[in-house]
């Protein structure tokens, strides 16, 4: 059988995927722990370690189990946590006054990482829902509606600023009010926190992606349940434009770093948005991104390991600068 003639090519892309060497040389996109931010989440009490059923391998832990994940990813590399409460029922209602608690559960839990692991960088979540009887990111209406926007900044504001007096290295509103940023910029300055940070939740779509962290923190069978749609205030997934603009408002605000959420369906919206700011990009690998992988994973259908560490790869590829995910002490360890 004749073989073909050798080719007569000048460019052969191969040359340099031959070895595992010569990949490393040319390759793009690195990951390292310290592009990652681990969400964690906090319960009151001594009870141990609580397994969400929906997102396997993340735990509900009490404070002092919190300190010691903490401590341990701090080991790997990993250099920020976001902390998210989850409280019991009776402590929530319609205002989510519980968010105002100078010793409510969140503030505690700052308090001991940050003096357990004082170089940890810790962040907060600014929004009501952990704490509303609703389920919702504000207060409601008189009609019970939709969420009162200037009220609820009002809120969030009291909250930055008892986040801020807690320790806290950056707040992040997660609301998506208009007008929160520049209002929570002006509260933390006012209060003596002028180096206090705010990690907008800038670009935040009304995904269906979001449905385990709302199991996780306990918002998903909160009474009204009926009414958690988030779409008067979450982005249209449909909607590109709306990024750009809602992310250019909140860098005008005073934001000092600009969030998409969710990330891995939204790539096009981080490169789109890493065009168009200079200001850092985090992007968020939400529960449900999270939850599908361990699914099809645990079918059989999937490389868990190949397939999270390609998915958060592609989050850095498109533009991210830090990356929230579930998966960050798993790819820290595989990183070291």
């Amino acid at each position: 059988m004749a073989h073909p003639s050798k080719l007569e090519l000048t460019q052969r892309p191969r040359r340099l995927r031959r070895t595992a060497g010569l990949r490393a040389l040319v390759e793009e996109t690195v990951l390292r722990p310290a592009d990652f931010i681990a969400p964690l989440f906090v319960v009151e009490g001594k009870a141990v370690p609580e397994e969400i059923k929906s997102m396997p391998g993340v735990f509900r832990l009490n404070v002092a189990d919190l300190v010691k994940e903490c401590r341990a990813l701090r080991k790997l590399g990993v250099r920020g946590v976001a902390l998210f409460p989850k409280l019991a029922a009776n402590l929530k209602d319609d205002e989510g006054t519980q968010a105002l608690n100078a010793e409510t559960l969140i503030l505690r839990a700052v308090r001991a990482v940050k003096k357990a692991v004082p170089e940890l960088v810790v962040i907060t979540d600014v929004a009501l829902d952990p704490y509303t009887s609703h389920g919702h990111d504000g207060v409601l209406n008189a009609m019970r509606d939709d969420v009162e926007n200037d009220r609820t900044v009002g809120l969030l504001c009291q909250m930055a600023v008892l986040q801020a007096q807690a320790g806290v290295d950056l707040v992040a509103p997660s609301d998506m009010m208009d007008g929160r940023v520049g209002a929570i910029r002006k509260a933390l300055d006012a209060a003596g926190f002028s180096g206090t940070g705010i990690l907008a939740y800038a670009v935040k779509y009304n995904s269906a992606y979001y449905g385990p962290f709302r199991e996780a923190v306990g918002s998903a069978k909160a009474a009204g349940t009926r009414l958690l749609s988030k779409a008067t205030y979450q982005m249209n997934p449909a909607n590109r434009r709306e990024a750009l603009f809602e992310a250019h408002l909140d860098t005008l605000e005073g934001a000092d770093i600009i969030m998409v959420k969710p990330a891995g369906p939204y790539l096009d919206i981080i490169r789109e948005v890493r065009g168009a700011t200079r200001k850092p990009i985090a992007a968020y690998q939400v529960s449900g991104e999270y939850a599908q992988l361990h699914a099809a994973a645990r079918l059989g259908w999937l490389d868990l390991a190949r397939c999270r560490h390609e998915s958060v790869l592609a989050i850095k590829r498109a533009g991210a600068d830090i990356i929230l995910t579930y998966f960050a002490k798993d790819l820290a360890r595989e990183l070291a």
